[in-house]
């Protein structure tokens, strides 16, 4: 049994959707795993019915897989303060809550973005009073170090895609001729150049494309006005199958049957590190090139988990030179041949990367950890 029974997770849903997938799989797994009574406030139902399609976007409160989720309105009305606030990525609460919060003093915690930087672990758990109300914010930062508060991992994940991937193997007999990618991208990363690219590429590729804003990019490379779910289409040794917009479980499932995935931003890139499989990570691009630091921080982190022999060496050489030409949008065929060369190594260290980071405690059981002991 848990001090705090009640937490609420307040999130302002921004246009790539990675704010609302970080808090509903947050959300979830405290449910499930904690048994605690979780309302998770969303300002936009309509944006995240996109990830949870059973979601009425006409209720203003209901409970989907164990979370009651509110819609977080400007006129904002609730019951009672929970035992325990989050704050999700800044998004500001609501006045009158907060004036409720002064006198029941709830733990208040503010859940910053995912980043591999060094100066996290200085900042991860710093109190930010409040300027006019007798409250005390703390700073709770995801990371990669046991001195942060730990990546988003349920206890059964791993189970879970071990047991799917076991099952494509036996459907599929464990042979396939085409290389399987994944591409999850922002439209402003270099899609006709991958394209042809890959087109043009010593060996067959199968690329599923969940439908989101990148697909103009796709049709201009393939000179057509429009393309929908189901289609596949080809051109050389590429051929590109167009999915739906998945839902968190889908494209988990998605990640875990490709050789090589391309992701952006928080939630992805995450979910890509535990599918264990070769991926390519696009961070949100920030002014002053900021994301090509937060790049290189995770480049620091990821392959810096133990001595490495020369070939291995020279396989995270290639991941590195590919992902700096993908953000940098000077993406070359040369690229890409290397970047197939060292698939099996790479395959390898993404699959040890992943037990090795899991072998550290996870978000959800760090967050109830500390409201515990506050």
């Amino acid at each position: 049994m848990h001090k705090q029974q009640r937490w609420d997770i307040f999130c302002r849903v921004v246009d790539n959707f990675g704010d609302i997938g970080v808090c509903w799989r947050l959300a979830r797994q405290l449910a499930h795993e904690y048994g605690l009574d979780i309302r998770l406030w969303v300002d936009d139902l309509e944006s995240t019915q996109r990830l949870l399609p059973e979601i009425d976007t006409m209720l203003q409160v209901q409970k989907v897989d164990g979370v009651a989720i509110h819609h977080w309105q400007p006129e904002f009305s609730f019951d009672t303060v929970a035992d325990v606030v989050i704050e999700a990525f800044a998004c500001e609460l609501p006045e009158n809550y907060l004036q409720a919060m002064a006198e029941t003093r709830p733990v208040w915690l503010n859940l910053e973005y995912l980043s591999a930087e060094s100066w996290v672990e200085d900042y991860h758990l710093k109190p930010s009073p409040h300027p006019r109300l007798p409250l005390n914010k703390t700073f709770f930062f995801p990371g990669f170090t046991e001195r942060t508060g730990g990546l988003l991992r349920e206890k059964d994940l791993f189970a879970a895609r071990d047991a799917f991937v076991q099952r494509q193997q036996q459907a599929d007999n464990g042979t396939h001729d085409s290389l399987q990618v994944s591409l999850f991208c922002y439209p402003f990363a270099p899609i006709r150049q991958l394209l042809s690219i890959m087109a043009q590429g010593p060996r067959p590729v199968h690329c599923r494309i969940p439908q989101t804003g990148i697909l103009p990019a796709v049709c201009d490379f393939f000179a057509v006005t429009q393309l929908t779910v189901g289609q596949q289409i080809s051109s050389g040794q590429l051929t590109v199958e167009i999915l739906p917009f998945l839902s968190q479980d889908a494209y988990d499932r998605l990640l875990w049957c490709c050789d090589l995935n391309f992701v952006r931003g928080e939630d992805s890139w995450i979910r890509a590190i535990w599918a264990a499989r070769p991926f390519i990570w696009q961070p949100y691009r920030q002014e002053e090139d900021t994301h090509l630091l937060k790049l290189q921080a995770f480049f620091d982190v990821y392959n810096r988990a133990n001595e490495a022999t020369d070939s291995e060496a020279a396989a995270r050489t290639s991941l590195e030179q590919f992902h700096r030409a993908w953000v940098g949008g000077e993406l070359q065929a040369a690229h890409w041949q290397q970047l197939l060369q060292q698939l099996p190594a790479l395959q390898a260290h993404a699959k040890q990367r992943a037990e090795d980071l899991a072998q550290q405690a996870d978000l959800a059981s760090k967050l109830v950890i500390f409201c515990e002991n506050s």
